[in-house]
């Protein structure tokens, strides 16, 4: 039995999950804590758009799909299957940040992670996530608005964008003198 355990502890704990799950901790609190102070703090819903530099807003939107607001899901039974897919895709990711061979990695995985469950929380809580950030330019003849996210949409970028660079660079990055 002893055996069993330490066979299957080593599918989800490896020796960089620490350093994965702190991330992710780290990031789930952060967003949820920022999203709970623009939601009933500050009253950003009452507000409407609030501009803070020439190019970034504050501005409440409720995302009921996934990115960039796809698949929008009205009812119960689909925000419960997008529920679903983002606690697969979190079991999928916690198993490889087990495996993960390098810190950049895991910190990657564990960006992805707490972004997701920070997603998945709104989702349960109210329905759809809350999203609040907006970039934009605005000229005498030029408006362009990038898509309105979170600081959890921004955590799970920063996460693939390490992904990427370790799975594209990482290997050649570390040879080079």
């Amino acid at each position: 039995m002893c055996a069993d355990m330490k066979s299957f502890s080593k599918y989800i704990w490896g020796p960089l999950s620490r350093d994965g799950f702190t991330i992710a901790l780290v990031v789930f609190l952060l967003d949820q804590a920022l999203k709970l102070w623009l939601l009933f703090g500050y009253h950003l819903a009452g507000r409407g758009r609030v501009p803070l530099l020439p190019f970034f807003d504050l501005v409440l939107t409720w995302n009921r799909g996934i990115s960039y607001g796809m698949f929008q899901q009205d009812g119960p039974v689909g925000r419960f299957v997008l529920l679903g897919i983002t606690l697969g895709a979190v079991i999928l990711l916690w198993l490889w940040l087990a495996r993960a061979a390098n810190r950049l990695t895991a910190l990657s995985l564990g960006l992805i992670i707490g972004g997701a469950l920070g997603n998945a929380v709104d989702r349960l809580a109210y329905g759809a996530v809350a999203d609040f950030a907006l970039f934009h330019i605005t000229t005498a003849k030029f408006t362009f608005h990038w898509y309105v996210f979170n600081l959890a949409d921004a955590a799970i970028v920063a996460g693939v964008v390490g992904l990427l660079y370790d799975s594209l660079l990482g290997g050649r990055a570390a040879k080079v003198p």
